[in-house]
């Protein structure tokens, strides 16, 4: 029985990429800062740690075969850590793997690295520019796996759009908690622009065929993302609709809500970050067909579906962290004095 190692595994994606894999009778273990605190627990191992001490990681991943790197500091944590954990922490990982005559890896990238482009769909040919320090050091960590692949691993890059579904939480908790609470919501721009989403549950299974599938398929990059995509208006008014209060997604101007989100992060008074609030009024999607023709992928949930999904888990499980926040996906970020703009609304 084949046996994979899941950098990051306690995170949104690990959570439900260690179901994923468990359904498709495999061992699992589980590396990460945090423990591995989920019914699932019994069924897997797992070693708390962290990926910037080699040594720890590389004895950690003794006897497994695949590793899938899910594990990164995401835009709110702070440059060093970015940096040192994104970067320094996926050479660890390549290394480790190496030491371990493990052959295979799957690296998680983002389209982060795309940064803000000027045409769509993107392909994964498209220049990199990375935005903040999330973005370069994502394309780093990037060519961090190019070199180990010229020292015989096969490493899949897969390149997600936002994703989301059950365990979500971080900027989406500001919105589904928004609806929730019977208020509209405000757009960055008119709401017309196509913003492609992803489902938590067709990125595992687009980690799984490139985990599975033969080398010379899988040792490569691919963009992953929804097929069916609306207008941003469009998709999160279905999450509005299915709230039932009848309130509406409102669009504004794009340039004075974007500098007025700029000055309010200086000062830390809002969770929304550059790339977040700077992309929100523009299209932005990629070309999946890579995947489709190469992998065989096939995604079963598009924007709308995922978004509903993922807030029936939220209104679900809402008690459950009611009190709790912070700067990663499995918690809500603190709203900051958006909280008063949801009075309005």
């Amino acid at each position: 029985m084949a046996r994979y190692f899941v950098t990051g595994g306690s995170g949104f994606l690990g959570i439900n990429l260690v179901r994923h894999l468990l359904e498709k009778g495999v061992e699992v273990v589980s590396f990460d800062l945090l423990p591995f605190e989920y019914p699932e627990r019994e069924r897997i191992s797992e070693v708390v740690g962290d990926i910037r001490e080699y040594e720890t990681l590389k004895e950690a991943m003794k006897g497994c075969d695949v590793v899938v790197h899910t594990a990164a500091a995401l835009p709110l944590y702070t440059p060093e850590d970015i940096r040192s954990t994104d970067i320094l922490g996926t050479e660890n990982v390549l290394k480790a793997a190496k030491e371990n005559d493990i052959a295979r890896v799957v690296h998680i990238s983002s389209t982060a690295v795309y940064g803000i482009p000027d045409h769509h769909p993107l392909t994964e040919e498209d220049e990199l520019d990375g935005v903040g320090e999330y973005g370069k050091a994502k394309i780093a960590a990037e060519k961090v796996c190019e070199t180990y692949r010229q020292n015989d691993l096969i490493i899949s890059i897969l390149r997600p759009k936002s994703f989301i579904g059950p365990e979500r939480l971080g900027v989406f908790a500001l919105f589904y908690d928004w609806a929730a609470d019977g208020h509209g919501f405000p757009m960055i721009g008119s709401g017309r622009n196509r913003y492609q989403l992803l489902d938590v549950e067709d990125l595992c299974e687009a980690i799984w065929l490139a985990s599975v599938l033969p080398a010379e398929k899988v040792n490569d990059t691919f963009n992953i993302g929804a097929k069916e995509f609306l207008t941003m208006k469009e998709d999160y008014q279905a999450v509005l609709d299915v709230a039932g209060y009848g309130k509406k997604i409102h669009g504004f101007p794009a340039t004075p809500m974007i500098w007025t989100l700029r000055v309010l992060e200086f000062f830390k008074l809002s969770p929304l970050y550059k790339w977040v609030y700077e992309t929100a009024s523009k299209d932005s999607f990629v070309s999946i067909e890579k995947a489709e023709t190469v992998l065989g992928w096939k995604p079963q949930y598009s924007n709308m579906q995922a978004l509903i999904r993922n807030y029936e888990w939220y209104l679900a499980h809402r008690d459950e962290f009611a009190h709790a926040s912070g700067v990663t996906h499995r918690v809500p970020w603190k709203q900051g004095v958006l909280s008063i703009a949801k009075r309005f609304f």
